[in-house]
C-alpha cells in the first residue's frame, strides 16, 4: 500500500469536488433572487427576476416541461378569470383585418378616366396636405383602390405639398385621359382597432351618425383603446361613411367574431367632409368591400 494517494485518485477526487461546487453554485443562482436582500443588484437577472415574474424553481420547471407555444396561424386572446375573452388578436388571418389594414410606405397608382370624363374622387386640404374626401361608387377612383382619408402626395410626378384642392382638382382636369399616375399613402389620419365579441356578442362603444358616444366598462372596446370623439369610417375595411346607422349596426352584427373598426378624430372628419353636401356622400360614395 502505497503512504500517497496516486495521480489518478488525485484527478477523480478533483472532479468530484468540481461537480458538487457546480451543483451548489447553480443551486443558489436559482435562488438567489428569493434569498438575496432587495438592494442586490447581478449582472444579468436571473429567472425569477425575469420580466418581473414571480417565479420558483418548481414553477420554472413546470412551465418548461408542459408550455407548448401557439400555432403561428393561431390567434390568442387574454382572457382574465371568470370573465369572457374581450381582447382581440393582434395577428391571424382575419379578413377583415386584412381589408381594414393601413400600411406604411407609399404606393403609385394609375387610373384613366371615365367615360364622363371624370376619375371620382374629391379632395380635401389639410395641414399643407391634400386628402381624399370622396370616392364614388363604379368610378376609376374606386375601381384603382384609392379610399377616403388617402393622402395624394404626387400626380403626375409633381408634388401637391402647399397645393389648394381646387388646384389638385385642375391636375387632374388636366391630365390624360388614358393616365392620370398618383403616389398616396394610406390614411395617415386613421386607425384600426380590433375588436372581439363578448358573450352576448356585444364590442362595447355606442355611436350616433356614424360617430363614437360612449365606450362600455371593462369592454372590448375599452381594453383595446376606442375612444369616444371619433368617427367610424370602416368596418372591417368596407367604407361607412354615410350609411345610416340602422345599416351600420347591421354591418357589425354580419362580420364574425372579430370586428375592426377604422376610425378618424371627429374634428378632423368635419372637416374633410365640409362642402361636400350629404345626398351626394349617402347616394354616391363607394361602399363596396375592399378587395385583398
Amino acid at each position: 500500500m502505497s503512504l500517497y494517494p496516486s495521480l489518478e485518485d488525485m484527478k477523480v477526487d478533483q472532479m468530484s469536488q468540481a461537480q458538487t461546487t457546480f451543483n451548489q453554485q447553480a443551486h443558489q443562482a436559482i435562488t438567489s433572487s428569493q434569498s438575496q436582500p432587495a438592494s442586490y443588484a447581478s449582472l444579468y437577472p436571473s429567472l425569477t427576476d425575469w420580466m418581473g415574474l414571480d417565479l420558483n424553481s418548481t414553477d420554472i420547471s413546470t412551465q418548461l416541461q408542459t408550455q407548448q407555444p401557439p400555432a403561428q396561424s393561431q390567434a390568442v386572446a387574454t382572457r382574465s378569470p371568470g370573465t369572457v375573452a374581450v381582447t382581440a388578436p393582434v395577428t391571424g388571418n382575419n379578413l377583415g383585418v386584412q381589408r381594414a389594414e393601413i400600411k406604411q410606405g407609399v404606393r403609385q397608382v394609375t387610373l384613366c378616366k371615365g367615360g364622363d370624363g371624370k376619375v371620382g374622387v374629391r379632395f380635401q386640404a389639410i395641414s399643407k396636405g391634400i386628402f381624399i374626401s370622396f370616392v364614388g361608387t363604379n368610378t376609376p377612383a374606386a375601381m384603382g383602390g384609392l379610399r377616403f382619408g388617402d393622402q395624394v402626395l404626387q400626380i403626375n410626378g409633381s408634388n401637391v405639398a402647399g397645393w389648394s384642392k381646387s388646384k389638385a382638382m385642375d391636375a387632374i382636369k388636366k391630365s390624360d385621359p388614358k393616365r392620370i399616375e398618383f403616389a398616396v399613402r394610406d390614411r395617415p389620419f386613421e386607425r384600426t382597432i380590433t375588436l372581439q365579441r363578448d358573450s352576448v356578442g356585444y364590442v362595447g362603444f355606442v355611436f350616433n351618425k356614424g360617430k363614437i358616444t360612449a365606450i362600455g366598462k371593462d369592454s372590448s372596446a375599452a381594453r383595446n383603446g376606442l375612444l369616444i370623439d371619433h368617427a367610424m369610417l370602416e368596418v372591417n375595411g368596407q367604407n361607412v361613411v354615410g350609411i345610416p346607422d340602422k345599416k351600420i349596426g347591421e354591418i357589425l352584427k354580419n362580420v364574425g367574431q372579430t370586428v375592426t373598426v377604422t376610425v378618424m378624430p371627429n374634428f378632423v372628419f368635419d372637416h374633410m367632409m365640409k362642402n361636400i353636401s350629404s345626398s351626394l356622400v349617402k347616394g354616391s360614395m363607394d361602399h363596396s368591400v375592399p378587395e385583398i
